[in-house]
């Protein structure tokens, strides 16, 4: 850690994930983007700077949100429920996606000058902080993970030892270097699929779709517990075909990967199309179980689906209202009435 020669007060940290390059460039490995960065630019997500030849990051420690949160609100279900999860953030992202529901914090850029309402927060106070809260878990959340790795994974490795879970919430657009570097601390994914048309993403997201699935493949390959939500936005991905797409996509790494749907509200600049209509959500959750995925939420809408239900003998596992958990009637992670074995971790 040391000061922005430049002459400003924030702290910039040594970057990772990174090779120098001709003439002084270097090439960021972190992220699916891969970025080229010549001598005094930044990267795509703004926090990621070549700095005299090395690269480097504004994001280390200076957080924009810290929250905790009930671990459903990752959302994540089959992973501790009921529990709290200590919910971090610096500011920025590596996608400009614009119904972006945390934009405020989302697509503030160190590029574009100082991060005003940021503070520094050391790793040590982030495991304390959870902790004294009664958190299970450190959630690195709200915007995109992956851009403040360094952080993360120093908080990641002591929250561990420190017998305490670590959960990405992510567009999933990082590299498959970053994503095994990060397996020895990292227990649990929601990864955000956000369409399955590799045009959407180059158009609303500035990214493509690819990497985003070999991520999800790969996560479950190093056996991080993985959710995956989709935010089904009118006009843009609420078409049949594309949800069977995605429905089918995710049964075929694994039909126990509990795929959850949301509803879209107008937010940020994106205000072409209404709120999502509930018979398309129920109609996405019906392909869902078509395609053969075992556990399908609908979100972010009061007359949702959030209970667990057995799929063998169709008996209520976990009772939810919200983000509100009043009932777990697991044993032993199994069904107690038939004895059928529900995935996920559930302590």
């Amino acid at each position: 850690m040391r000061r922005d020669p430049a002459g400003g007060k924030e702290m910039i940290h040594e970057a990772r994930l990174w090779l120098p390059d001709e003439k002084g460039a270097v090439v960021c490995s972190l992220c699916s983007h891969r970025c080229r960065i010549r001598r005094g630019e930044f990267g795509v997500c703004g926090v990621r700077k070549n700095l005299e030849g090395r690269l480097v990051t504004y994001a280390y420690g200076e957080v924009v949100a810290v929250h905790a949160d009930p671990i459903e609100k990752k959302p994540l279900y089959h992973f501790l429920p009921g529990t709290r999860s200590l919910s971090i953030a610096t500011a920025g992202c590596n996608f400009r996606c614009p119904f972006c529901q945390n934009w405020q914090i989302s697509q503030l850029r160190r590029a574009d000058g100082r991060v005003e309402g940021s503070r520094p927060l050391p790793p040590e106070d982030v495991v304390r902080l959870a902790e004294d809260g009664g958190c299970r878990s450190v959630s690195y959340t709200y915007t995109e993970p992956t851009i403040f790795y360094e952080y993360a994974a120093d908080c990641g490795r002591l929250a561990k030892r420190a017998g305490l879970a670590n959960v990405f919430v992510t567009n999933g657009y990082m590299t498959a270097e970053a994503l095994e570097s990060a397996k020895p601390w990292l227990d649990a994914c929601n990864v955000d699929l956000k369409a399955f048309r590799d045009d959407t993403y180059k158009r609303i997201c500035g990214a493509r779709l690819e990497p985003v699935l070999e991520s999800i493949r790969l996560m479950a390959r190093l056996k991080i517990w993985l959710e995956v939500t989709t935010l089904v936005v009118p006009g843009l991905n609420d078409g049949s075909d594309e949800l069977r797409d995605i429905a089918r996509f995710i049964a075929g790494v694994g039909a126990d990967i509990p795929w959850h749907i949301s509803r879209y509200h107008p937010d940020y600049k994106y205000d072409e199309a209404p709120p999502t209509p509930l018979e398309t959500l129920r109609k996405a959750a019906d392909i869902g179980a078509e395609e053969g995925l075992r556990f399908v939420y609908i979100g972010n809408v009061a007359a949702g689906r959030d209970d667990t239900v057995c799929p063998s003998c169709g008996a209520i596992l976990i009772r939810r209202a919200g983000f509100s958990v009043s009932a777990v009637r697991l044993k032993n992670g199994r069904c107690p009435k038939c004895g059928t074995a529900i995935p996920g971790v559930f302590g």
